[in-house]
């Protein structure tokens, strides 16, 4: 059973930067696929950023592309997502998750983003983007 816990939430100002991190316990960080979605309450849960298992393919949604940047530590069995120039439309509770899957978040799927195609989850870690 895969375990994730986020971490990094927190209140930051417009323009800052702020980097969430998310820990996997139980499986390698090398089977997964992983992915990044936020949700804001009353709202749909949106994907934001993937990483296929592979760790050479990744994905963006349009609304943070350039800004925000996936990556990964094997050591420490750990993703992370860096997020710059932080606009106040950036509020959300996000959410790492995981899939075991060779497929999704690369060119052979278009279902990254759709949180019904990953398996497991994180708590959340709230991020506020507030002058």
């Amino acid at each position: 059973q895969v375990q994730l816990v986020e971490s990094g939430g927190t209140v930051v100002q417009p323009g800052g930067s702020l980097t969430l991190s998310c820990v996997l316990s139980e499986v390698t960080l090398d089977q997964y696929t992983m992915g990044w979605f936020r949700q804001v309450s009353g709202k749909e849960r949106e994907g934001v950023s993937c990483l296929s298992n592979s760790h050479d393919t990744t994905y963006y949604a349009d609304s943070v592309q350039g800004r925000f940047t996936i990556s990964s530590h094997n050591a420490r069995n750990t993703v992370y997502l860096q997020m710059n120039n932080l606009r106040p439309e950036d509020t959300a509770n996000y959410y790492c998750a995981a899939e075991n899957s060779s497929i999704l978040c690369t060119p052979k799927s278009t279902h990254h983003f759709d949180p019904d195609y990953w398996a497991s989850w994180g708590q959340g870690t709230q991020v506020t983007v507030s002058s």
